[in-house]
């Protein structure tokens, strides 16, 4: 039994799987319909492809090529299989690189290259980080082709002009940012494609575009909060979070305390607690970077 859950669609399409499959299971001949790349979080299977056979593990990372015929094997069995996968569009495969061998790698073992953004897009999937899931795969799949490939991630400096587009952008999620903003709509905006929006963004300002939409979200629920009666929905609805939930996680864990709490203490008349509690919510600004390859 295998479920798939799609937690993103777009030029970076992202599914969870989730297989129950045992060594009494019949395997079947699957087909890749696009390029993709997996990383198993959970469990073991076996994978077949192209005449090849591995065994993957947490850890591992399993590599689709368009029309290639694949069977997924599952005589190791013992507590079922999870993993995350990132579908790309053609369009993205040709900006990451890569021939047609590097995209029909198949399998890979558990490389600490790979394994340490592997398990940033599970956080980022389990809302434990706040960057955006079509980021955080696009630094995988460049990884992956970078690993591959051996090609050399030297550091790289931006220029003049590049930091003046990163800053402009930054000035316009901000001031955009109840809105509905995607990687691609800020792309557009800096007039780059997505891609190199995201590296030229990252390199620049130290945190990638959807972070930087969410903590100016987080900066102006502080200031609502602090200033206005309004309920907290209304807040979370206003400064562009679609659910109560998320902000209320997300305000806790910026924060230290959620939105209720920094409103009592903002209205106590206690200075230095809302100070704390304020200069909290614009650290955010500073910590949490995400690692770009």
């Amino acid at each position: 039994m295998i479920t798939a859950t799609e937690l993103l669609s777009g030029a970076v399409r992202v599914v969870d799987y989730r297989c129950s499959a045992g060594p009494v299971e019949r395997p079947f001949t699957e087909l890749h319909e696009g390029h993709s790349i997996s990383y198993v979080r959970k469990g073991t299977f076996g994978y077949r492809a192209r005449g090849a056979s591995y065994e993957l593990v947490a850890g591992s990372v399993l590599v689709g090529h368009p029309g290639d015929e694949f069977m997924c094997t599952h005589d190791h069995h013992v507590c079922g299989d999870e993993c995350l996968a990132f579908h790309l569009s053609p369009g993205f495969v040709e900006l990451l690189g890569g021939d047609k061998a590097t995209w029909r790698t198949c399998g890979l073992p558990p490389l600490p290259e790979l394994m340490v953004l592997g398990e940033l897009a599970q956080a980022v999937a389990s809302g434990r980080h706040d960057a955006g899931l079509d980021e955080v795969g696009l630094c995988f799949a460049s990884r992956f082709v970078a690993v591959v490939t051996g090609r050399q991630l030297a550091p790289q400096t931006a220029a003049e002009r590049d930091r003046r587009r990163a800053v402009e952008a930054a000035m316009w999620i901000a001031a955009h940012s109840h809105e509905d903003i995607d990687l691609d709509r800020a792309a557009s905006e800096a007039a780059l494609s997505p891609f190199h929006f995201l590296r030229l963004f990252s390199r620049v300002l130290g945190v990638t575009p959807h972070q930087y939409l969410v903590r100016s979200r987080l900066r102006h629920a502080a200031s609502l909060l602090a200033d206005s009666d309004r309920p907290v929905t209304e807040v979370a609805l206003e400064v562009g979070f679609a659910d109560l939930s998320n902000f209320v996680r997300t305000f806790h864990r910026a924060a230290g305390v959620a939105p209720g709490g920094f409103r009592q203490a903002a209205r106590t008349g206690a200075k230095q607690d809302r100070k704390i509690l304020q200069d909290r919510v614009t650290a955010l600004i500073d910590d949490g970077r995400l690692i770009h390859p």
